[in-house]
């Protein structure tokens, strides 16, 4: 039977509507002077895909085989290869999709970005991932990603002061720092010739995940931002919770905790000793207690965490304090003290609180 690739719901939201708004008026613009390549007099012979992204901004979907232009100006990007020429035609001037997804342009470069794809690791990215594999050096990491993440041994604080050489004695005690089933933030520190990523946990930042709670969603939801650790103060007596939004799609949600403060046993540590002194609890697997009321609210973030994403809204600490307030309210107002779950439609109408209009038509509600 025939199949049918449908395009993905617009995100009606401010913000998202806003950024199209200004990067089609700031192309338009560009072309104007002359700083961009962009067709604004549709002199360029363009497929009608790329016709259809040219008018009012607006992406289009193209799926595997689909000519994007024959235009031997354009050069190919990622998702797309030169087609065998035919008869009448110039060597290598069809550009055709290998993916189904959009079509972007930068200048004269042409590439489409799949609808739904793995994420690919980039050199300052936050992650979370899972150790999947612990080796004589190195960890292998789960990171959402085409290929396993590489940890070294060389990449960690180790007790004993961040400075000090890695020996034998180390490598034998591997396991102690990381084993299999493992949680750890880390950030990208560079990449392998065959794209595989080299990670490292050389700040109090990053290291082992306790006391919290583990997240899945699309690698796509979470975008790249100045911040990607919040911290969110919650209702009902839950207290402060951590927020650690991976690039990679993975989310961390725990209990608040201050590793970083430089005081051990209400004492002040020297600057110079703080990543010494920190090292001895960075590697326990010792879950703190957690209280029941701080367990109800970090499953509450988690579930407004997977509605933003559900509904293509972009997560950040404004957009997630707000869905989270939402949730408080409908949960306090239709079940009392009970928790609801915001698959569905619950989902929906929070995030429709938070941004204050209809997700369907795109119209603002009346507050």
């Amino acid at each position: 039977m025939p199949i049918s690739i449908l395009p993905p719901r617009r995100a009606h939201t401010s913000k998202v509507a806003e950024f199209s708004r200004s990067s089609y008026d700031d192309d338009r613009s560009a072309a104007e002077e002359g700083e961009a390549d962009v067709d604004m007099e549709g002199d360029i012979p363009m497929s009608g895909a790329l016709q259809r992204n040219k008018r009012g901004g607006r992406t289009s979907i193209v799926t595997p085989g689909e000519v994007v232009t024959d235009d031997p100006q354009w050069m190919r990007g990622h998702g797309t290869y030169l087609a065998v020429a035919e008869e009448g035609e110039e060597v290598g001037t069809r550009i055709v999709a290998t993916v189904a997804g959009t079509v972007t342009k930068v200048n004269k470069l042409l590439s489409v970005k799949p609808l739904r794809a793995r994420y690919t690791p980039d050199i300052g990215d936050l992650v979370v991932g899972r150790i999947m594999e612990v080796q004589s050096k190195r960890w292998k990491v789960d990171i959402n990603s085409t290929q396993t993440a590489h940890l070294l041994l060389s990449s960690i604080n180790l007790p004993g002061g961040i400075l000090r050489k890695r020996t034998s004695t180390d490598e034998l005690q591997i396991r102690t720092f990381f084993s299999e089933g493992d949680l750890l933030v880390a950030e990208v520190q560079s990449l392998f010739q065959d794209g595989a990523a080299s990670l490292h946990t050389r700040s109090l930042k990053y290291g082992k995940l306790r006391n919290g709670y583990f997240v899945k969603v699309d690698a796509k939801g979470i975008q790249r931002s100045k911040s990607h650790v919040l911290t969110l103060a919650t209702a009902n007596g839950g207290g402060e919770v951590d927020v650690i939004l991976g690039v990679n799609g993975y989310v961390w949600i725990a209990k608040k905790t201050s590793l970083s403060d430089g005081k051990k046993d209400g004492k002040e540590v020297s600057i110079t000793r703080l990543e010494e002194e920190a090292s001895e609890a960075i590697y326990s697997s010792v879950n703190e207690f957690i209280a029941p009321a701080t367990r109800r609210e970090i499953a509450r973030v988690g579930n407004c965490v997977r509605a933003l994403v559900r509904h293509d809204v972009r997560v950040d600490e404004e957009m997630l304090n707000a869905v989270y307030e939402a949730a408080v309210e409908e949960s306090m107002e239709e079940r009392g003290d009970a928790d609801e779950s915001l698959d569905g439609d619950g989902g929906r109408r929070c995030v429709e609180k938070a941004l204050g209009l209809d997700l369907f038509s795109g119209e603002f509600k009346d507050k």
